[in-house]
């Protein structure tokens, strides 16, 4: 009875994370660009606009196939919807010296950010990449996931077309 009693607890313990994570606000944390100098994430998030925020690292299988597949869809989205994507890497500032040959190899257009420090990370209380949030255009995020699996970017998508009420 005590296990049946500590893991219906435990569930609804997680439920109710899970649910907190998608009610607040981006958190107002100092990274960096990629050359090195210090910006504050909330700067990228404008009224009105709805940014979809990517961690990743060259490292990552997963993460480099989820920003491949969005793309391809990237050009409509900033244009049918006004959503902007900010990539985060969260590689070491060993692994630095390879962000910058992959973008240019992978022709990613996107924002790229860094955290090294793996802060934002922390404030976002998140383990696994690749991590992708949708923040509307009040700092408030209304969306997240993590991992890649194809056809992850559909939903993305789905979710940035409602709130540009399309």
């Amino acid at each position: 009875m005590k296990i049946i009693l500590s893991i219906t607890l435990a569930t609804i313990i997680s439920f109710g994370f899970k649910s907190d994570t998608l009610s607040k606000k981006l958190p107002d944390i100092t990274i960096a660009d990629l050359k090195g100098k210090p910006v504050r994430i909330i700067d990228y998030i404008q009224p009105g606009k709805t940014t979809i925020i990517s961690f990743w690292a060259t490292w990552c299988a997963p993460c480099k196939r989820e920003l491949d597949a969005i793309a391809d869809l990237y050009p409509v989205w900033q244009e049918d919807y006004g959503a902007q994507l900010v990539a985060i890497t969260i590689d070491n500032a060993r692994a630095l010296t390879q962000v910058k040959p992959l973008i240019t190899e992978k022709g990613w257009e996107y924002e790229f950010l860094v955290d090294a420090k793996e802060e934002l990370k922390q404030a976002l209380n998140f383990q696994a990449i690749p991590q992708t949030f949708i923040v509307d255009g009040e700092g408030n995020i209304v969306y997240q996931h993590e991992g890649y699996n194809p056809g992850d970017e559909l939903e993305v998508e789905k979710i940035i077309k409602q709130l540009a009420g399309k």
